[in-house]
C-alpha cells in the first residue's frame, strides 16, 4: 500500500512546493520557538505580553518575528481590539492551529518521558 505522502514527489501549500509532508510540517512548526509559542496559545489568547512573560528566554524580535510568521503561515491569528494608542492586540490559535494541538500535547508526553528517564527536572 503507497502511503498518501507518497502520492506524488512533491507537495505544494501556499504556493510553496516541498518534497514531502514532513518538510512541510517542519516549514511550518520547526525551528526553536513556533512550536512553544502555540503550546502557549493552546488553552486560550494571550497578549505579546503575557506570551514574553511565559518564554522569558527568546527575545523580543525572534518572539515577534515567529508570530508573525505563524500568523503568515494561517497557525496563529492577531486580533487588534481598539483604534487608537494604546491599542490591545491579543493572538489565538486558528483552525489549521488547533488542528496541531494533539501533535503538541504529544509531543509535551514525549518530552516529559524523556525527562523521568534520562533527565531531571530542575527548580528556576
Amino acid at each position: 500500500m503507497k502511503k498518501i505522502e507518497c502520492l506524488s514527489p512533491f507537495v505544494r501549500l501556499k504556493g510553496k512546493t516541498y518534497p514531502c509532508t514532513v518538510s512541510l510540517t517542519m516549514d511550518l512548526v520547526g525551528g526553536k520557538w513556533k512550536a512553544v509559542i502555540l503550546y502557549h496559545l493552546k488553552d486560550g489568547s494571550k497578549r505579546y505580553s503575557e506570551l514574553h512573560r511565559e518564554m522569558p528566554s527568546v527575545t523580543e524580535m525572534t518572539l515577534s518575528l515567529q508570530l508573525k510568521q505563524l500568523e503568515k503561515d494561517g497557525l496563529v491569528k492577531r486580533k487588534v481590539y481598539g483604534k487608537k494608542p494604546p491599542i490591545r492586540v491579543e493572538y489565538s490559535l486558528t483552525e489549521l492551529g488547533e488542528s496541531f494541538v494533539p501533535i503538541l500535547e504529544a509531543i509535551t508526553e514525549w518530552g516529559n518521558q524523556v525527562v523521568v528517564n534520562y533527565g531531571s527536572f530542575v527548580e528556576s
